[in-house]
Formats: C-alpha cells, structure tokens, sequence
C-alpha cells in the first residue's frame, strides 16, 4: 500500500534532523521512538512503518518493543524469533494474542530480516483485569511499585488526563467508578512499556509500538521515564483526519485518511446492555 505522499513529505525533515541518531562508538545517550498508530487504519500502519524500515535499511538497529506482545510471552517470542523466518510463524503461535497482523507483520520481518530484538511489552488483559479488582499489588511486583511511586496518589493532572480519556474512549458510558479503577490498568500497561524501554536502552536503541494514547506525551510512556531518556525520546503520533488535532501530544504528528469502520460506540452500547 502506498504511503500518500503528504505523509512523506511532512516527515522527512525530521528524518533528516534524526539521522545521526543511529548509535556510534561515541554515542553515549540511546535514541527512543514511541510511535502511536490508530490500531485498525492500515495507512497509519504503513507510514509508520515506513519511517522505521527506511531507517533500519540506513544501518540503524533498534530494539522493537511492542504493545502488541504481553509480557510473560517475552521468552517464547525471542525462541519463535530465533526459529522463525517468516512474520507469519510468529504471528500464528498459539500463545500470541488477537490483533489484526497482517498490519504488523511487515515491522515483524523487518526484526526478523534485520535480526533486531523483539520485546513483548504489555501487561496482559488478565493482569489488567486484577489491578483494576485489587490494585497494583495485584499484578505489579514490589520493586516495580516502589521504583515508579505507585504507591502514592498520581499527580493530580495525570490522574485527570487518564480519566477523560478513559471516559471518552468507552463512549461517555462508563459509571464514575468503574472508569477510577481503570486508571490503574492504563497506568500500569505504561509504566511496564516505560520498565522494557529503560532495560533494554542500557543495550542500544529502542522503537515502541503503541496506541496512540500510550505514546501521548502529556499522560503515556514518557511519563515514567527517566529524565535522561525522556530527553533523546522522539514520540510520533498517527491520527486520522477527522481526529481532533494532537499536535501538542506528540513531536511529530502525521494525518492519514480516516478509515471506514463500524461506529464503535454502537457496539459498546449494545455490550452495556448486556
């Protein structure tokens, strides 16, 4: 599918400002991307994953860590990256999750292709589940709570920022209390994708794979990074054109045509009902 190119165009100065990211032996501070996607628009999928292969094929070897991926899957996906050498043996592993990977499978040969890291790095719809039912203790070990404050109140800003998105993500339908337990799911989700990118940047740079809502600045992953990495961090953003404008979420911020898709309010009001 081709990328439009207006896309292309509006991003090529920042991959001409990002070209001497990739790491040399003087290099000393890792390059992160977290880059949003909208998950079912398949245009914002390939100009994504344009800018990465256009990159990779340049020299550069990041880590790729991918929402996509839960976490206690990271063993069997590095042994099904080792075995594998089509996209397509990892995506139809029994353990993997449903997403839609016919999206993702170009970014996944690229790894492959170009032997660079895959890392699962999501908390699973049932840890989620159980912090929403008992909080982070649930699911979250000591030193992860204690290293990221998770057991203070969130700022104040931050919390709020969650819960309007959170509201307006379930169609405005949620009861008060139900979308307040649900901040801690987001919340952990991104401070576990924070943990993978803060491990592995000890090793070489990393691109993450998210939601946009994930990657947004105000309220995502950069949140719970560190101080040192939130400064080489680059978070790109991929929304459609009938999206309201996000421009001050992300550094970069590419409009694709909007996709034709079931009103999704609709379907979440009939489970409601349910």
């Amino acid at each position: 599918m081709a990328v439009p190119s207006t896309i292309v165009c509006a991003l090529c100065m920042v991959l001409l400002a990002t070209a001497c990211a990739t790491q040399t032996p003087q290099q000393t501070a890792p390059t992160v991307w977290l880059m949003g996607e909208v998950h079912d628009n398949p245009q914002a999928h390939q100009a994504r994953y344009e800018i990465i292969a256009n990159k990779v094929e340049a020299g550069w070897r990041p880590a790729i860590a991918m929402e996509q991926f839960d976490r206690e899957h990271q063993g069997l996906l590095r042994t099904a990256q080792d075995q594998c050498k089509q996209a397509s043996c990892i995506t139809s592993q029994p353990w993997v999750e449903a997403w839609q990977w016919e999206f993702y499978e170009p970014l996944i040969q690229l790894a492959l292709d170009h032997q660079l890291p895959l890392l699962a790095a999501n908390v699973s719809r049932e840890d989620a589940n159980r912090i929403v039912k008992g909080g982070y203790s649930a699911a979250l070990d000591p030193d992860t709570i204690a290293q990221y404050a998770l057991n203070k109140p969130l700022p104040q800003s931050l919390a709020e920022q969650h819960r309007q998105n959170i509201i307006e993500g379930h169609c405005n339908m949620l009861p008060p209390q139900v979308a307040e337990k649900m901040i801690a799911a987001q919340v952990a989700r991104d401070v576990w994708m924070a943990k993978v990118i803060e491990q592995q940047a000890q090793q070489r740079d990393v691109v993450l794979i998210a939601g946009n809502g994930h990657v947004q600045k105000d309220v995502g992953v950069a949140q719970w990074l560190p101080v040192t990495l939130q400064q080489t961090t680059t978070v790109y953003g991929f929304i459609e054109n009938s999206q309201a404008e996000g421009s001050g979420q992300f550094d970069v911020l590419a409009k694709v045509p909007s996709h034709p898709r079931e009103d999704p309010c609709e379907a979440f009001k009939a489970m409601m009902k349910k």
